[in-house]
């Protein structure tokens, strides 16, 4: 039966990654999730991974747009299919490549959704640093404000921190407390493949980060020891989906839902609109392709046109249409 011959495929393709690949757990599991809904819209057709068609691969890149999915998700699921046939062809179990010549959505490089600097300010507006002690109340009532406090500290630092190093969500989850270099004014992030880089960070994110750790860790650490920069009640550990839910709260303020890839991606379109190089982009974001960070390419033309309209003498046009002398 095709379902048998696909779950074999895939069983091999995904320990391909895992052991000669040594890709990521949330890499793995993401090509898992996108071959599987592959593999099942072939089995309607009766159809193996190993036997597909071109027309089979562009059926079901049509079946997904007609399913109002996204351009970047369609294309994310491309690029899993085809790094299963790339890996089928070299391991000489086809002939052919059915993804062959065809091309990723053109929609792909739209620059991803990105709050305005004024959208932060406003995520951030309402919550206090916590410089000032609470209030003195009943026992229980002011081990419950202190609980409070602290996870207003831990959510301001994280949003900071979100934003200022344009850090993934699993980085943030994943962050120790070792890799926080305060004095230096860097964080060491540990990114896709176990691959390390400093981050610096501006005062905003040290200060939260400060007052964070000062008066809110220890209050949630609850005196359980861990290695983790940002704790959940009792010392728990943070779930990716639980910073995608306070992210999406704290966003309230802004009249705009947020998400934390969108706080990085409005790191980024910040950065370059402010004139700085896709390199140093590059460089903090973790992209290990230049390509990849070339998606912010027409922010930096927008900007690099708007100075030189103003500034170039030869750039003005009058109303009547002709150049400026």
């Amino acid at each position: 039966m095709a379902s048998d011959a696909n779950h074999r495929t895939l069983s091999s393709f995904l320990d391909y990654l895992r052991v000669e690949r040594g890709s990521a757990k949330l890499t793995i599991a993401a090509y898992s999730s996108d071959l599987v809904q592959f593999a099942e819209f072939l089995e309607k057709r009766n159809v193996a991974l190993n036997a597909a068609s071109r027309d089979d691969v562009r059926e079901y890149i049509q079946e997904l747009f007609s399913n109002q999915l996204d351009a970047r998700s369609v294309g994310r699921k491309l690029s899993a299919i085809r790094h299963l046939y790339r890996h089928l062809l070299l391991d000489r179990k086809i002939d052919k490549d059915p993804t062959l010549n065809i091309d990723l959505p053109k929609q792909w490089k739209v620059l991803p959704k990105a709050l305005s600097r004024a959208e932060v300010g406003a995520m951030l507006a309402d919550t206090t640093l916590g410089e000032n002690p609470p209030a003195e109340k009943p026992p229980g009532k002011q081990n419950e404000t202190l609980r409070e406090q602290a996870l207003s500290l831990r959510n301001r630092a994280m949003i900071e921190l979100l934003y200022a190093a344009g850090v993934r969500v699993s980085e943030v989850a994943d962050a120790r407390l070792e890799d926080l270099k305060l004095e230096m004014g860097y964080i060491l992030v540990r990114g896709k493949g176990d691959k390390e880089r400093m981050v610096p960070l501006g005062v905003p994110a040290q200060q939260a980060l400060q007052h964070y750790l000062k008066n809110g860790r220890e209050a949630l650490a609850k005196k359980r020891s861990s290695p983790l920069l940002f704790l959940g009640t009792g010392g728990r550990r943070l779930t990716r989906q639980r910073v995608w839910q306070l992210v999406g709260q704290a966003s309230l303020a802004s009249g705009r839902h947020a998400s934390p890839h969108m706080l990085r991606h409005s790191c980024a379109t910040h950065m370059v609109e402010n004139g700085a190089d896709l390199r140093t982009v590059q460089t903090i974001l973790g992209h290990s392709d230049i390509s990849t960070t070339q998606i912010y390419t027409h922010v930096a033309l927008d900007r690099l046109k708007s100075v030189y309209t103003k500034h170039h003498p030869r750039a003005k046009v009058a109303a009547t249409g002709k150049i400026k002398a």
